[in-house]
């Protein structure tokens, strides 16, 4: 359909020096929203219901509100795409960059793959959201908008010349989503922009949707969130929670009881274990990796063979090891491009099955 055929009582204030732009909601057709909880669509964006997050923790209350892993497709032969962002607080952080934090950056595809086009790049005393666009050949094509790792989205608009069609995106190889449970390294940190996070190279790598369940310093494993996890529809689990457990105890205590509230809502969903990929050889991070291998085990042992075990050493193996973190911890870009390889591996193998 033609941009101008859609309802334009979407009034919005605008600096962008374009006459003939129009602006539309991500919420509505033809434009579809991923790896959010769409449930809810009068909220502001969100990753899982506020029942569930405050029943968790008062970081997963917090971090709900944070968009990692949220993304807006669409196909259109505008010259052009921008967007209006109205966000709850643009902080920075030392350690991450502010497209990162903040930024939303775009995909488009050339020669049937996703390909980085452009970032709608936050300037540096950004508070309360912003406003960016980015000039694209005027010809169809289906784009992707990664959303912020670590900031909250109140409102956002997507601004399309008058002219253009706007069709919705090509669907996903693989529709239903690869999900993915864990730490701040799950939520993204601290990749340089939001689709170089490990789970943007597998979703662009094997063409499959996912959601991001990644909170900072806070995913623990309640019963609450476990129970949640469960409900979801997923083609593949990813459970990465190995930095957040606060003690090797808390571990034993939930790593298991999760496998167990997991399969029995599902029984034959594949499901991945990984232990971090920092790691130092220390007796504790040898206890931990040890105890997130003793769930797979037991789960083989009991006829499961829809459980796989990623050893976290590995995700950073090869040259330059040391340089996969910006403190040694959470991976940047090279970090996350060796998860992704790693981890997209073993979700390509169980989907191409």
């Amino acid at each position: 359909m033609r941009i101008e055929e859609i309802d334009k009582n979407l009034k919005v204030e605008t600096s962008i020096r374009k006459d003939d732009i129009v602006w539309l909601s991500p919420k509505e057709e033809p434009i579809s929203l991923h790896g959010l909880c769409e449930t809810e669509l009068d909220m502001p964006y969100h990753r899982l219901p506020e029942s569930v997050a405050k029943a968790s923790n008062s970081g997963v209350a917090g971090l709900m509100w944070h968009t990692a892993g949220g993304r807006i497709r669409f196909a259109t032969n505008s010259p052009y795409i921008a967007i209006k962002a109205v966000m709850n607080e643009c902080w920075t952080m030392p350690h991450i960059t502010k497209a990162g934090q903040s930024g939303f950056d775009l995909y488009g595809y050339t020669g049937g793959k996703s390909v980085y086009v452009g970032t709608f790049m936050p300037s540096p005393g950004v508070t309360k959201g912003y406003e960016s666009c980015i000039d694209v050949k005027p010809e169809m094509n289906t784009y992707t908008i990664n959303m912020p790792l670590y900031d909250g989205v109140t409102e956002l608009y997507i601004g399309l010349a008058k002219d253009a069609e706007i069709q919705a995106a090509a669907p996903y190889a693989y529709e239903k989503p690869v999900l993915y449970y864990g730490s701040s390294i799950t939520q993204g940190g601290c990749a340089s922009r939001p689709g170089n996070a490990y789970q943007g190279f597998i979703e662009r790598q094997l063409d499959t949707d996912y959601i991001n369940l990644g909170f900072s310093g806070s995913a623990r494993a309640e019963e609450a969130m476990c129970e949640y996890l469960a409900s979801l529809e997923a083609s593949v689990f990813v459970c990465d929670y190995d930095h957040n457990a606060p003690s090797l105890e808390h571990l034993k205590n939930t790593h298991y009881p999760l496998y167990k509230t997991y399969r029995a809502a599902n029984p034959t969903t594949p499901i991945v274990f990984v232990s971090k990929p920092d790691f130092r050889g220390d007796e504790d991070a040898i206890a931990r990796r040890a105890t997130i291998y003793e769930t797979y085990r037991i789960a083989k042992e009991n006829g499961d063979d829809n459980v796989y075990f990623i050893d976290g050493e590995l995700l950073f193996a090869g040259e330059f090891r040391d340089s996969c973190t910006v403190d040694g911890c959470h991976p940047n870009d090279l970090g996350f491009f060796r998860m992704g390889m790693v981890i997209g591996a073993v979700v390509g193998k169980i989907l191409a099955k």
